[in-house]
């Protein structure tokens, strides 16, 4: 039996190394600059958040810490598990199977919606952003975190691995929705060579892991992402 949601889109890298991808989550901003670049465009201290597709609830911890309740949805219900093991400490935390064209919550119920690299690509994401106007509030803001396609090494490794993805069909898909966006220059940063090479490989195809290797010496590596936001 799928041990998913139905309607899910699968994501390799998590769904299939989650262990793999912890690492990668412990990497990636160290300094904090996304939440901070979220927080100043809508704060969320005693609001209710949404984390959309959390996966293993890595993020829950921190929204939590001001919020005043979360909610995360993942389809993949081992990772779902995963997340409430994580959260189970934390009475202001829920986790709920499900997906982003379905959220399991109702009417008017969340304040802050965030999605980190998970569902919303660009065009065939309009039924996720229809329940996100209908599950946000009247003051309410989305966000969507993803990798910037067009700058660095990391964007051009991601081009090379996904041969189909159009930077500019992306670009014109979020203007017509009516989001707005700005560059959010992050790193990753990992502790042993082995994790970065590990999170290499579970990212970019063979090949292109391969070369990534090659190209990137020490322990960190620029991450080029763009943070997209509307307000309802």
């Amino acid at each position: 039996m799928p041990r998913y949601a139905k309607g899910a889109i699968p994501s390799p890298n998590i769904w299939n190394t989650p262990r793999t991808y912890e690492l990668e989550n412990r990497a990636v901003d160290p300094e904090g600059r996304a939440e901070a670049a979220m927080a100043a465009i809508r704060p969320w201290r005693g609001a209710t958040v949404l984390d959309v597709g959390c996966g293993t609830g890595y993020h829950l911890p921190s929204l939590a810490a001001t919020a005043a309740r979360v909610v995360g949805v993942e389809p993949h219900e081992d990772l779902v598990n995963l997340a409430r093991r994580r959260c189970r400490e934390l009475p202001n935390v829920e986790v709920h199977t499900g997906t982003a064209q379905a959220l399991p919550l109702p009417d008017a119920s969340v304040d802050v919606a965030v999605a980190r690299w998970a569902y919303f690509f660009g065009p065939g994401c309009e039924p996720g952003l229809a329940e996100l106007s209908r599950v946000l509030r009247r003051g309410g803001a989305a966000f969507v975190i993803d990798v910037d396609a067009g700058r660095g090494a990391f964007g051009r490794w991601f081009s090379r691995s996904i041969p189909t993805y159009s930077a500019r069909s992306v670009e014109e898909f979020w203007s017509r929705q009516g989001w707005q966006a700005a560059e959010l220059d992050l790193r990753m940063r990992f502790e042993r060579r082995a994790d970065l090479e590990a999170v290499l490989r579970i990212e970019f195809t063979p090949e292109v892991a391969g070369r990534a290797i090659a190209e990137t010496a020490g322990l960190e590596i620029d991450y080029p992402n763009l943070l997209r936001w509307k307000l309802y």
